[in-house]
C-alpha cells in the first residue's frame, strides 16, 4: 500500500505530497491526523529543515473530505453528534493544526483543485503558488455543512471578509487567476512549472538564517491574534537573541565582504 503522505527531504527542503491520486487526494482518513502530526514533529525537531512544500499527487491538490463516507455514515461520520465533534477535534483538526504549527515557512504548491478541507489546508500554509489548472472553493454549505476545518477563522484574514463571505455563502469555485487577483495565491504558473517555481521560492527562503527564519514566522503567527504591544515585546526579546547568534555576525561579515552568507544555525 502506498504512503498516503509522502515525506521527502532534499537539502534544507521537505516536500510533503498528499498521495491518494485515484480519489483526488481526500483527507480525513483515520491515519491522516497521525501522519501529518508526525511529519510536523519531524520538521520542527530537525533544525536542518528551513522550508516545506506541500502539494498533491496526480491532478488534484485535495478535493477535501470524503463525501462518500459522509453519505454512508462511515469513518466516524455516524453516531451521536458529540462523537462526530470529537472526531473532528482528534482527526481533521489535528491535520490543519499540524500544518499551522510547523515552525518553518510552508509553501502550498497547488497543482489542481483545492476544495473544502483542501482549500483550508492550503490556507494553513504561509504562501500559495498555483498551477494554471488549480481551482479553489469552500463548498461546505453545498453539502449542508459549516466550514468546520478552520477556514471560517483564516480565509477572511487572507482575502478579506467580503470575498470570504462570497465564497462561503455561494459555494462558488474560482479559477487560479481569480484566486491570484483576490490575494489567495501569490502567483499562478504553467502547470508543468509549478514544482520548479515552488522549489525556487523555497531555495530563496532557505538562504536566510534558520533561527531568525523560525522566529520571524512565530512573530507573524502571533501577530494574527495578539495585541501590538504583545508582539512588540516578543520582537524585542527575539531580536536580543538574534543579536547573539553566530549567523547574525556571519550576515554582517557577508554584507561588508559582498559575498553570500553561509549560515550554520548557530
Amino acid at each position: 500500500m502506498s504512503d498516503p503522505l509522502i515525506f521527502e527531504k532534499n537539502g534544507h527542503i521537505v516536500t510533503l505530497t498528499i498521495n491518494r491520486p485515484e480519489s483526488r487526494n481526500p483527507l480525513g482518513e483515520a491515519e491522516d491526523a497521525e501522519n501529518f502530526t508526525e511529519a510536523a514533529r519531524r520538521i520542527n525537531e530537525d533544525m536542518d529543515v528551513r522550508c516545506v512544500i506541500l502539494t498533491g499527487a496526480g491532478s488534484a491538490f485535495s478535493a477535501g473530505g470524503n463525501v462518500k463516507a459522509m453519505r454512508e455514515k462511515g469513518q466516524g461520520f455516524g453516531g451521536p453528534g458529540v462523537q462526530i465533534a470529537d472526531r473532528y477535534r482528534n482527526g481533521i483538526h489535528r491535520i490543519v493544526r499540524s500544518i499551522w504549527n510547523m515552525q518553518v515557512p510552508v509553501i502550498a504548491a497547488v497543482n489542481g483543485p483545492a476544495i473544502g478541507l483542501g482549500n483550508d489546508v492550503a490556507c494553513m500554509c504561509d504562501t500559495r503558488i498555483a498551477s494554471d489548472k488549480a481551482k479553489f472553493g469552500v463548498t461546505f454549505l453545498k453539502i449542508g455543512l459549516v466550514p468546520g476545518d478552520g477556514g471560517a477563522w483564516l480565509l477572511p484574514k487572507i482575502i478579506g471578509m467580503a470575498r470570504a463571505s462570497e465564497l462561503f455563502f455561494t459555494g462558488d469555485v474560482i479559477t487560479a487567476e481569480k484566486a491570484e487577483s483576490w490575494g489567495l495565491v501569490s502567483e499562478v504558473v504553467p502547470h508543468d512549472e509549478l514544482m520548479a517555481k515552488a522549489n525556487e521560492l523555497a531555495d530563496r527562503i532557505c538562504g536566510q538564517s534558520p533561527n531568525v527564519l523560525r522566529m520571524t514566522k512565530r512573530l507573524m503567527r502571533e501577530g494574527m491574534t495578539n495585541s501590538y504591544d504583545t508582539v512588540m515585546e516578543m520582537s524585542a526579546n527575539m531580536q536580543a537573541l538574534a543579536h547573539h547568534t553566530e549567523d547574525h555576525m556571519e550576515a554582517l561579515d557577508a554584507f561588508f565582504e559582498k559575498r553570500p552568507p553561509s549560515y550554520t544555525g548557530k
